[in-house]
């Protein structure tokens, strides 16, 4: 497309010996090593060793903010009150790469949920009973909310939309919840979490945290297809 803007996904994978404080809800400290740092376009942050198999030792997940200086690398991001951190000290650099993981990478899954958006825009009763629209991409200090909408009670509720609904989806709309809450007037506001397919781990932290859990059907959403029906005896 002539003058649209591309979107790629990158990955930077960087070998260092390195020391990495974490300071939040708890604090940790991995001394000074060789180490893989990978941080992804999306604000990822994962720190590994060379033991301990496939997960990081310390790892930070989106939103962030990530700023470097020579030497060092502090990754943030708010959690409620406080501000998860993590303190990278770089003291020796043995490979500092980035590699191009092509537009299709990027643009898979921001497609599906762009679309999931526009299409529950236009019918967000699939989200809930009496649901309507107030806005698309509500915003917050933190970054936007799919859609505002208001219940049949003319409540508010912050609705997230996720191609699969994972405990890291969970963990964000709660970010954005507790954002939404400090305002007096959306003190009450609360969440769904809409998606094609909704991991079990997801759904029992949401309905923990007050959350409602909504499977949706592209197909139906389009029209290509009627839902399943429900049968009741007479």
């Amino acid at each position: 497309m002539s003058g649209a803007r591309r979107r790629f996904s990158r990955v930077r994978l960087i070998v260092a010996r390195c020391e990495v404080r974490y300071t939040g809800r708890l604090t940790a400290l991995l001394p000074e090593a060789l180490r893989l740092l990978a941080i992804k376009s999306d604000g990822s942050v994962m720190v590994h060793a060379d033991t301990g198999g496939f997960k990081p030792q310390n790892w930070m997940t989106p939103p962030t903010v990530i700023e470097e200086e020579p030497g060092r690398i502090v990754v943030r991001k708010r959690a409620g009150s406080t501000e998860d951190r993590l303190d990278i000290r770089v003291v020796e650099v043995v490979s500092d790469v980035t590699h191009d993981m092509g537009e299709a990478a990027a643009l898979e899954k921001e497609g599906v949920e762009r679309e999931l958006q526009e299409l529950l825009a236009d019918a967000p009763a699939h989200c809930g009973e009496g649901f309507r629209l107030v806005r698309r991409e509500w915003p917050t200090d933190i970054g936007p909310v799919d859609l505002m909408c208001r219940d049949s009670e003319d409540s508010w509720v912050a609705v997230e939309i996720k191609r699969v609904g994972t405990i890291d989806a969970v963990e964000q709309l709660t970010r954005y919840l507790e954002r939404i809450s400090q305002d007096a007037g959306f003190s009450s506001c609360r969440g769904v979490l809409a998606a094609t397919q909704i991991k079990p781990q997801a759904r029992v932290l949401a309905e923990s945290r007050g959350i409602a859990c909504v499977e949706v059907d592209p197909a139906v959403l389009r029209g290509e297809r009627v839902p399943d029906l429900t049968l009741f005896a007479a």
